[in-house]
């Protein structure tokens, strides 16, 4: 291992990019990858094809034992993960709770990488959360697990600020580098027994809960602050849309500016929107299996004139 400290045996738990990138960072550190555990293949894009997790892709490439349980739940799944008789099992937005005795197992215990500063934003999608609530600052906490979401001692966090312009995918990448780094401190800590776990207020606590399909349209009741935030936080899954002549129109990017008329109203001859309380300019759409393309551009090829109402979700 790097820094001529022995490598330790883990098992790693992660499904989407963020996860990846503390894999990476485990690999690159030279810890023992005993196996990883991600989510089954999912079906997504228009074909509805099966899709491997980025951690699946990952793991694969790397040749490292992979594991794709539906459940957890079982003898079967706690005795097979007991075998491994790993130094600590490393979670990052897996997907699933861990029974107790995934908990108990691994000589130093359970290590939670999650991006937010807990207890605000526990659960599956604190990153979004916290850009569609404006949050100006979020971060990572390493902690300790225990039974429940996201509950548990925190052992080290950092914060981190929420710029105006951050995407989810921007940010997910900024906090996963921050993860890595704070993971691999706790790991060498929990090594030589310099933790110093603290618990998680009681105070402030909030869900993050899993983003559906229904939250990406846009509903132009709503202001156009919190339509543009929306833009962002779902940058870049799922996106957001809006529906006109049968077709689902994509928004890509926008910005706030001042308007004021009925909600859905187009303002001016380039897309500018009128909200709920203020307007959206539409910088970037994109439709249906087409190219992501420009306001002007767009309007060439599927006009919207002033005075067009988009349509809001019923």
């Amino acid at each position: 291992m790097k820094g001529g400290t022995s490598p330790l045996d883990l098992v790693f738990m992660g499904t989407p990019e963020f996860a990846a990138s503390i894999l990476e960072a485990l690999l690159a550190a030279g810890h023992h990858i005993l196996a990883v555990y991600t989510r089954p293949p999912s079906r997504a894009g228009r074909g509805r094809r099966l899709s491997p997790s980025p951690v699946d892709v990952l793991a694969q490439q790397k040749g490292l034992p992979l594991r794709r349980p539906a459940t957890l739940k079982s003898p079967e799944a706690e005795a097979e993960f007991a075998a491994f008789e790993a130094d600590a099992v490393v979670v990052a937005a897996y997907g699933l709770i861990l029974p107790k005795g995934f908990l108990a197992a691994p000589r130093l215990g359970a290590f939670n990488v999650h991006a937010s500063l807990l207890p605000r934003w526990r659960g599956a999608a604190p990153i979004e959360r916290a850009i569609l609530a404006g949050d100006r600052q979020t971060g990572v906490t390493i902690m300790a697990m225990e039974e429940g979401l996201d509950k548990g001692p925190i052992l080290l966090e950092e914060s981190v600020a929420i710029g105006p312009e951050a995407t989810a995918g921007r940010l997910g990448a900024q906090l996963a580098g921050l993860g890595a780094r704070l993971l691999l401190e706790a790991l060498e800590k929990a090594r030589e027994g310099r933790l110093e776990p603290r618990p998680q207020e009681e105070a402030g606590v909030s869900y993050a809960r899993k983003i559906e399909n229904w939250e990406a349209r846009l509903d132009w009741r709503l202001p156009a602050a919190v339509l543009e935030r929306k833009l962002r936080a779902f940058d870049p899954a799922p996106g957001t849309f809006f529906e006109i002549r049968g077709e689902r129109i994509r928004v890509l990017s926008a910005a706030l500016e001042k308007g004021k008329g009925p909600p859905g109203l187009v303002l001016d001859e380039n897309l500018l929107v009128a909200c709920g309380e203020g307007a959206l300019r539409l910088l970037r759409v994109q439709r249906a299996g087409r190219s992501a393309l420009g306001a002007a551009a767009f309007l060439r090829g599927f006009p919207l004139p002033c005075g067009t109402v988009l349509p809001c979700p019923v």
